[in-house]
């Protein structure tokens, strides 16, 4: 998929259409894991941001990884946004069942419980635009790229239009309690 048609792109033009002044930096690394994520903070925070949304899991989820280690992981990045000063939101994935109802359920808990304790708003589920066709009984092949993990230009579309409006009252708060 072009770049420009990609999640980061898409997101800062709905941003700015929605009357924002941003800049979205794409922190993420193709194939990402959770563990990924905390070791790169130190380069992702090496220029100042303003603000953090956290969309990672989705490869943790493809690899099997304990829950625990994810949580573990997100918790890292999380405390360290929080020791900085930087406030973040969080967007969840949603777990298949073929690892396990118990796996399901604790991998997708880790969004709902991680957000309380840091107190961050959370999207439960970055993909529920794909999520809600499959509810209504319809296929979503036609959101997704050809390796049917990943989101085409079409399906970002809809993730950004799922995300942006909590994203931009996140960052409308953020703006409303700054001197």
């Amino acid at each position: 998929m072009p770049t420009e048609e990609g999640f980061v792109p898409q997101l800062e033009t709905w941003l700015r259409g929605e009357g924002l002044d941003v800049e979205v930096i794409n922190a993420g690394v193709s194939g990402d894991t959770t563990a990924g994520g905390l070791a790169r903070m130190d380069w992702t925070l090496s220029e100042p941001v303003d603000a953090m949304l956290i969309t990672l899991g989705g490869n943790d989820l493809l690899r099997g990884l304990s829950p625990a280690a994810s949580t573990e992981n997100l918790n890292g990045i999380l405390g360290r946004l929080e020791l900085e000063g930087i406030p973040a939101m969080l967007a969840g994935m949603p777990a298949p069942g073929n690892y396990g109802p118990e796996f399901k359920l604790a991998f997708e808990r880790m969004y709902i419980d991680l957000a309380g304790t840091y107190n961050v708003p959370l999207v439960p589920n970055f993909m529920q635009p794909m999520t809600d066709k499959a509810d209504a009984g319809a296929s979503f092949s036609d959101l997704m790229q050809d390796d049917h993990i990943h989101p085409n230009a079409q399906g970002v579309k809809l993730i950004v239009e799922h995300i942006g409006p909590h994203l931009r009252d996140f960052l409308d708060g953020l703006h409303e309690s700054t001197p």
